[in-house]
């Protein structure tokens, strides 16, 4: 799970704790865990959603300014399927 410059060091602060991917399926999995920095992003939680689930509030605590904000960067190949993905900063981990 790859995230944008712009989002690494919030992300390993704990301020910004999901992410929404458009994606044809999944690219992670539930307990995955995913290389930043000097540790990693565990996944704990997973699921389908709709673009139209997509609020100001949630593209905010993903990061973004706001939904064209996160959709700019969301939405790009040919996924068509929204998942929202709730994960946890462990700096700690080894691989």
């Amino acid at each position: 799970m790859t995230f944008t410059k712009k989002l690494r060091e919030p992300i390993m602060r704990g301020e910004i704790t999901c992410s929404v991917r458009i994606w044809r399926s999944p690219r992670v999995k539930l307990g995955g865990r995913y290389r930043l920095g000097e540790g990693a992003v565990e996944v704990t939680a997973l699921r389908q959603i709709e673009l139209s689930d997509i609020t100001p509030q949630l593209a905010r605590d993903s990061g973004f300014d706001g939904v064209v904000d996160l959709l700019k960067t969301a939405k790009h190949g040919a996924g068509e399927k929204v998942y929202l993905v709730g994960f946890e900063y462990r700096p700690d981990t080894t691989f």
